[in-house]
């Protein structure tokens, strides 16, 4: 009964966070275009979905990686939906690239181009490179980070797939560094369709790959030294919260 009432809750709050994403955009558009406040907007969604129950935690480290007001290219492991939810902790306002299908999910796809989000046709490959890096460098320049699964589908398995290149050639072209985001513990917030309301998402926020260094490195090397450092810490972060479960 309480994870219906939950999604209930989440279906009236999403709703209501539309049409104040919408009012936000009108009012800040001729002098936000990095859409910080629209983006602050679905921050005020993810923070209160996960701080309502009491016994839901959503804790991030590695903070002191980030420098404000600078603007990344963020890769991040992808496990669960919830992956997407969780990354608000993060204090950065950034813009997804998202497959162009999650944009026609009622309310919540919505919202994605009222954010600002880059749709992306996973079909086409050379398209899906092409606006990633059109769109991509237009909000970089904005001051608004770029948020990418580098992977470009969710692990079944939990370990971290194949990356894609579509970030890395971002970064280089934009000349921005690539900021690594490891997290752990999404695609555990739900047991069939019941809310884990004990859940635990730990997400560390890594040492940046600096201009110089994508600009001065292979892509291919570039990208397998990215996923060989997120793998290692990864397993790290998952064996903390494995050990303070004990």
């Amino acid at each position: 009964m309480l994870s219906v009432l939950y999604y209930l809750f989440t279906l009236l709050q999403v709703s209501f966070w539309f049409v104040m994403s919408i009012i936000v955009l009108i009012i800040t558009y001729p002098f936000d275009k990095s859409r910080r406040w629209v983006h602050e907007c679905s921050r005020c969604i993810c923070t209160t979905l996960f701080g309502l129950p009491p016994f839901m935690r959503r804790t991030i480290d590695g903070l002191e990686n980030i420098e404000k007001g600078k603007p990344y290219v963020m890769v991040m492991n992808h496990n669960s939906g919830v992956d997407i939810f969780a990354a608000y902790k993060i204090p950065l306002n950034f813009r997804w690239v998202s497959k162009r299908e999650v944009f026609k999910v009622p309310f919540m796809g919505w919202l994605l181009p009222i954010h600002g989000d880059i749709p992306i046709e996973r079909g086409n490959a050379s398209a899906a490179m092409a606006k990633v890096i059109k769109d991509g460098k237009l909000w970089l320049s904005r001051g608004a980070t770029i948020a990418i699964f580098p992977e470009g589908t969710r692990s079944k398995t939990g370990e971290m797939g194949r990356f894609k290149a579509g970030a890395f050639n971002l970064a280089a072209e934009a000349g921005v560094d690539i900021l690594p985001v490891v997290m752990t513990g999404t695609n555990e917030l739900f047991k069939g369709w019941k809310v884990n309301w004990r859940n635990r998402i730990a997400i560390r926020v890594m040492p940046v790959v600096k201009a110089e260094t994508i600009a001065a490195t292979e892509t291919k090397e570039l990208m397998q030294q990215v996923r060989e450092s997120m793998v290692e810490e990864l397993a790290k972060l998952r064996a903390e919260v494995a050990a303070e479960k004990k």
